[in-house]
């Protein structure tokens, strides 16, 4: 089967030869990616977004969902039926991450070895049946125990998820899909909170159990649902995907291999770990990652955050949904941005600027209206960084797949390092400014700049390289 790539000088127009059918794309830029063209390569990207994302999206939706009802139990009385006392409930959301780091690598490391779609629905069984079990702790002990596993459990999703969709899709795209997988995670907290203002006040007291008991028993069976259907949904490899043709599955692995920078064949999963660890340019995405992740850390205590403007329980579970949704909007938008443009450190520098702007009139002022609307600015101007980041680490570190899914797992597992320490930063006695926390998450604001602009330079050096190496070169690294 011929599988490779001619260029048409006049026009600076490739094609792709696919089952001795010819796939025209447009011009190259100058890092060598093209946009869509051919008919056929448009109708084959607009089904896998039908069959990949709305999945995906929802699968997000509720792992970040079964995360976050520990936090709007809180406002039900969580801690208090659990006598949860000083750091206890600090404790109980931070050593979900322990379990949630341990298992990032070797899951995706395991992605290239079997079907990604048995493996992440399995996964995401376990995970519903531990999130359920969650309705039946009696003590601090137990509810560390369960929030551990449910962490073990969820690892696997968020990393396979980037690697799957890296698997489908070019530079110009992936960072506009992993916006649409992330707003999972940003209607999940939009929502999660009219979600639980619902069950806590129709169900709390029914049956003898408390509202956050019936939060953890209801989200967890419509999760159970949701991961068996994943089971025939989700695709596997491109070439082995059973809802694509087979002029679709080599077009699909084509454009891929295309579009990667330093593309190379298949290798052991033990030399993607060996690779990815030995490339200094993942650990340079992990410490952005982990800078921009605990600049995060404001997520598992906005409902709390909220609730010192000094409103009731419902109105505050209501008024943590406006800046997650105007947050998913802007995300996507940032990250569309950035992969029509094919652009990264302008988008993450002027998205950072705005969100420590929200960060420092959040704890500069006791005024109502003005604390609301810098929890808005620093929601809303955090997370398309997220998805602009992991897209670069892929189409950085992408050179086999082995590399690419250990790279991704890398960088999300040291990012989510900060998910343990940052909810220290979060104390009630530092309500209702938490100057400490919004201090922090400036500083570490400002550190992925730094790292985005320390990457920038890196792989313009690395460009200049390729180009003195191969004169005729057309694709390289994007910053």
């Amino acid at each position: 089967m011929a599988n490779h790539i001619k260029e048409k000088d006049s026009m600076n127009v490739q094609h792709v030869d696919v089952l001795d059918t010819k796939i025209e794309t447009g011009p190259l830029d100058k890092f060598g990616a093209a946009e869509k063209r051919d008919p056929l390569e448009i109708v084959l990207v607009r089904k896998l977004d039908w069959y990949i994302m709305p999945i995906l999206v929802l699968m997000y939706f509720l792992n970040f969902l079964d995360r976050m009802a520990i936090v709007n139990g809180k406002i039900d009385g969580l801690a208090k039926d659990l006598h949860l006392k000083g750091y206890q409930y600090n404790t109980c959301v931070s050593i979900l991450f322990v379990g949630y780091l341990l298992g990032q690598v070797p899951s995706n490391m395991m992605m290239n070895r079997v079907k990604p779609a048995w493996w992440m629905s399995g996964w995401m069984m376990a995970w519903a049946i531990v999130s359920t079990l969650n309705c039946l702790v009696k003590s601090y002990e137990s509810m560390v125990v369960c929030r551990f596993l449910l962490g073990i459990t969820e690892a696997p999703f968020y990393p396979g998820a980037l690697f799957m969709i890296s698997l489908f899709y070019t530079r110009k795209e992936a960072a506009t899909r992993m916006a649409f997988l992330y707003s999972g995670n940003m209607l999940a907290s939009a929502f999660a909170g009219l979600i639980a203002a619902g069950v806590f006040a129709g169900l709390d007291g029914k049956a003898g159990l408390e509202g956050w008991r019936w939060l953890f028993l209801l989200q967890g069976v419509v999760t159970v649902v949701v991961a068996a259907a994943a089971f025939f949904i989700l695709p596997n490899a491109p070439l082995q995907t059973h809802w694509l043709t087979p002029l679709e599955r080599e077009l699909a692995h084509a454009r891929i291999a295309r579009d990667t920078t330093g593309k190379r064949m298949a290798t052991s999963t033990w030399s993607g770990l060996k690779e990815a660890a030995s490339d200094y340019r993942t650990w340079i995405f992990a410490l952005m990652c982990q800078l921009h992740l605990a600049a995060n850390g404001f997520k598992n205590f906005l409902p709390t955050a909220v609730e010192t403007l000094g409103f009731n329980k419902t109105v505050t579970l209501v008024l943590t949904c406006p800046p997650y949704l105007i947050g998913t909007f802007t995300a996507i938008l940032v990250s569309w941005s950035s992969g029509r443009f094919n652009e990264r450190t302008w988008h993450i520098t002027i998205s950072k600027a705005v969100a420590i702007t929200g960060f420092v009139l959040g704890c500069a002022t006791l005024n109502v209206g003005a604390r609301y609307f810098a929890m808005v600015l620093f929601v809303s101007a955090t997370y398309g960084v997220n998805n602009i980041n992991l897209a670069w680490v892929a189409s950085t570190c992408g050179q086999t797949d082995e590399k690419k899914a250990v790279a991704l797992a890398m960088a999300n597992m040291i990012g989510n390092i900060s998910m343990i320490y940052t909810p220290y930063l979060w104390p009630d006695s530092d309500a209702p400014r938490y100057a400490k926390a919004m201090a922090a998450s400036s500083g570490f604001s400002i550190g992925v700049v730094i790292c985005a602009w320390v990457m920038r330079y890196l792989l313009k050096r690395e460009n200049r390289r390729i180009k003195a190496q191969e004169s005729e070169a057309v694709n390289f690294y994007a910053y």
